[in-house]
């Protein structure tokens, strides 16, 4: 899985912190009986509203490799516009288009 530079740095620099915020996360994530793909497909809801390119991108992916198709990574986008607004939304769908064109992409 692509990881962007800046993460990695952050992980060799302060790896006790990475380790504590990997930890929280996996407990977030086991506690509810939501599956893998739901998660990642609201944590991108959350990052399209957060305006978080990173995030969106990230999740995009995920929420891909878990089993989610383009159609359901794209309508978390669309039903974003009514809260976030059209530009935002415009944003997000410019993010979500490179990688779901490539979810390799950088």
């Amino acid at each position: 899985m692509y990881l962007p530079d800046i993460f990695k740095q952050f992980v060799d620099q302060y790896p006790e912190i990475a380790e504590a915020y990997q930890k929280v996360g996996d407990l977030c994530s086991s506690i509810g009986p939501l599956d893998e793909k739901t998660q990642h497909l609201i944590q991108l809801g959350v990052s399209i509203g957060a305006c978080s390119k990173g995030g969106v991108r990230s999740h995009a992916r995920r929420a891909v490799a878990a089993g989610a198709s383009p159609d359901e990574v794209m309508q978390v986008a669309l039903l974003s516009m009514t809260i976030i607004g059209f530009p935002a939304t415009i944003a997000s769908y410019d993010w979500l288009q490179g990688v779901l064109a490539d979810p390799g992409e950088k």
